[in-house]
């Protein structure tokens, strides 16, 4: 048995060098890996290469496409971040979306964590399928929600405030979170559970001091997802706020940066880069654990 066992990983590992051997060649490396690499990177880099370099090009450049190469800047200039932020209500907008994205993704994430574990853990009659229907509530568009919920804003009495974003958010958020938790929370060992009953702790006590400790990666994958949706969210922001100083940076940049048909570029592009950052950096701190729970969410 063993002798089967050693020729049949060294057929495996003759196999596998066999597959390997069409990346000996340089021309085939560079057409099977570094051609098609650097087309993916051109085509997810480009659009925000032409948003920094418009963010700095001065106004007599933005136009004059005879004189001056659309692909690159001569004599870059501060001009239109210095006027975003000491000439516009920009400060207060990124302010507001940081408040209202930071308060979503904590609501969102309190609820989802109670939903997933009572679905995959608890095992109550008819789990899966209040899994599967909180998973569809995702798929509904916000462009039919935003009506009724408009009509419940206005009912509330929380029109044009931050709190009609805050508690809104969430109808969109919960339901992929829920089904990212649920997957990460399946891969956990049930024997742990068992054992912490056996021992008298409660679920409370299981969930706080057992089950979440080990499900920190999917939580900050589903915070991470829910921080950026709520920083993006663009319908809601537009349906529920009316006042400038309220505004989020989606839709403060879009309706008073544009007058009529003078598009502002270098302030509109300025604005997108200074919105983009802070998702930048979120993401670069934190994309070992996105990864890592998106797969251990899948997996099963």
């Amino acid at each position: 048995m063993s002798k089967r066992s050693a020729a049949a990983q060294a057929a495996s590992e003759r196999a596998d060098a066999a597959g390997l051997s069409q990346f000996d060649t340089v021309p085939r490396r560079i057409l099977t890996i570094y051609l098609p690499l650097a087309v993916f990177v051109f085509v997810l880099l480009f659009p925000f290469y032409w948003m920094v370099i418009t963010a700095v090009k001065p106004d007599n450049q933005l136009t004059d496409y005879q004189t001056y190469s659309p692909f690159w800047v001569v004599g870059p200039t501060l001009e239109h971040i210095k006027y975003l932020l000491f000439e516009t209500s920009y400060p207060g907008w990124l302010w507001n979306t940081m408040v209202v994205a930071v308060c979503s993704t904590f609501l969102a994430l309190a609820a989802s964590v109670f939903a997933a574990y009572a679905i995959e853990r608890i095992r109550f009659s008819g789990a899966r399928v209040t899994g599967l229907l909180i998973f569809l509530a995702y798929l509904v568009p916000p462009s039919i929600l935003f009506i009724p919920l408009a009509f419940i804003v206005f009912q509330v009495g929380i029109f044009d405030s931050m709190f009609a974003l805050i508690l809104t958010y969430p109808t969109f958020l919960i339901p992929f979170c829920t089904w990212l938790l649920m997957g990460y929370f399946r891969t956990i060992p049930f024997e742990l559970e068992e054992s912490a009953l056996v021992d008298g702790a409660t679920r409370w006590q299981i969930l706080t001091k057992v089950v979440l400790p080990l499900a920190v990666p999917g939580l900050i994958s589903a915070g991470i997802f829910a921080f950026t949706l709520s920083w993006n969210e663009f319908i809601y922001a537009l349906t529920f706020i009316s006042s400038s100083e309220n505004k989020t940076v989606p839709v403060g940049v879009l309706t008073e940066l544009v007058r009529g048909d003078i598009y502002e570029w270098g302030a509109l592009m300025s604005g997108a880069l200074l919105g983009s950052l802070p998702v930048v950096v979120l993401y670069s701190f934190f994309v070992d654990y996105y990864v890592s729970s998106m797969t251990g969410a899948v997996k099963e």
